[in-house]
C-alpha cells in the first residue's frame, strides 16, 4: 500500500498491520477491535472479491483471532467486553465471534455505520454489525470525551472523532507503563509529525484537532503512543502475542 492512502502528504510504500488487542483485567477480558472477518485469513477474495484489497492482504488461517486466543488459553466465549474503535471492516469484521461480550462504541458511530461518508463507504460492511445476530448483542454507546471502562482508571476510552464520528482511542494504564492505542485517530507516524488527516476521514479538520488532542493526552499521561497500523511501532512493541505490561 502507498502511504498517501493512509496520510495526506505521506510518501512511499508501507506495510500495514491489521491488529486486534486483548487486555486482561480483574473484571474481565477485553478485546480492542476484532480485525477483518476471519474468512480473510483463509482467502481475502472471500470478502473482497475482485476489489484491490484481495491482492494487497497477506494472512494465514492461524492468524485469525480465534486460534490466536486459543494460544493464550482463551476462547471467544471468554471475552466479556469488546471496545469497537470504529466500524470500518478491518476493525469490526469479527464482532460476531463474541456472543457473550458487551460491545462499546463511540458517540454517533452506529449512525455513521448505517450512513457512511462517500469517502469511506467502501470501508464499511453492514453485515459486520447489522446482521440479526450482531444487532441483538449487548451494545453500549458511550457519551463524553473520556470514559473510564471499569471506574478504576485502568482502561479509558478517548473519543477523538474525525476519522469517523465515534472514533475511539484507548488509554491503557499498565503496572509498568501507560500505552495509548491509537486505532485510526492516526494511521502512520507521519500523521502526527505533519498533523495530517487521512484521505478517508469523514471530517478532516476535526481529525487534525483530534490528533492534537491525542498528542496532548499522550504527553500528559507520560504514555507511549502505539500507532497500530504503523509497522515501525510493531518493531518497538513486539510481535503478535508478545505481552505488554
Amino acid at each position: 500500500m502507498m502511504a498517501e492512502h493512509m496520510v495526506v502528504g505521506a510518501e512511499g510504500p508501507v506495510e500495514i498491520p491489521l491488529p486486534a488487542f486483548l487486555i486482561e483485567h480483574d473484571k474481565g477480558l477485553i478485546m480492542v477491535d476484532t480485525g477483518f472477518h476471519p474468512c480473510v485469513c483463509e482467502d481475502p477474495a472471500l470478502l473482497f472479491g475482485d476489489r484491490p484489497e484481495t491482492d494487497m492482504i497477506v494472512s494465514k488461517p492461524e492468524e485469525a483471532i480465534e486460534p490466536q486466543l486459543r494460544k493464550l488459553g482463551y476462547t471467544p466465549e471468554d471475552i466479556t467486553h469488546v471496545i469497537v474503535s470504529h466500524l470500518h471492516t478491518d476493525h469490526a469484521g469479527g464482532l460476531f465471534q463474541f456472543p457473550n461480550a458487551q460491545f462499546i462504541v463511540g458517540p454517533g458511530e452506529l449512525d455513521y455505520g448505517r450512513n457512511p461518508s462517500p469517502e469511506s463507504a467502501h470501508l464499511v460492511m453492514e453485515r459486520d454489525f447489522l446482521s440479526d445476530e450482531v444487532r441483538n448483542f449487548n451494545w453500549t454507546e458511550i457519551t463524553g470525551e473520556r470514559h473510564d471502562l471499569f471506574g478504576d482508571g485502568a482502561i479509558e476510552l478517548l473519543h477523538l472523532p474525525g476519522h469517523t464520528p465515534g472514533q475511539l482511542a484507548v488509554l491503557v494504564r499498565l503496572p509498568e507503563q501507560n500505552v495509548v492505542l491509537s486505532a485510526d485517530v492516526v494511521h502512520l507516524r507521519e500523521a502526527v509529525e505533519m498533523l495530517a488527516p487521512a484521505p478517508t476521514d469523514t471530517d478532516p479538520e476535526q481529525a487534525v484537532e483530534s490528533i492534537r488532542k491525542l498528542v496532548t493526552i499522550v504527553e500528559e499521561e507520560n504514555a507511549k503512543l502505539w500507532i497500530i497500523h504503523d509497522y515501525r511501532d510493531w518493531k518497538e512493541f513486539g510481535a503478535p502475542l508478545t505481552p505488554v505490561r
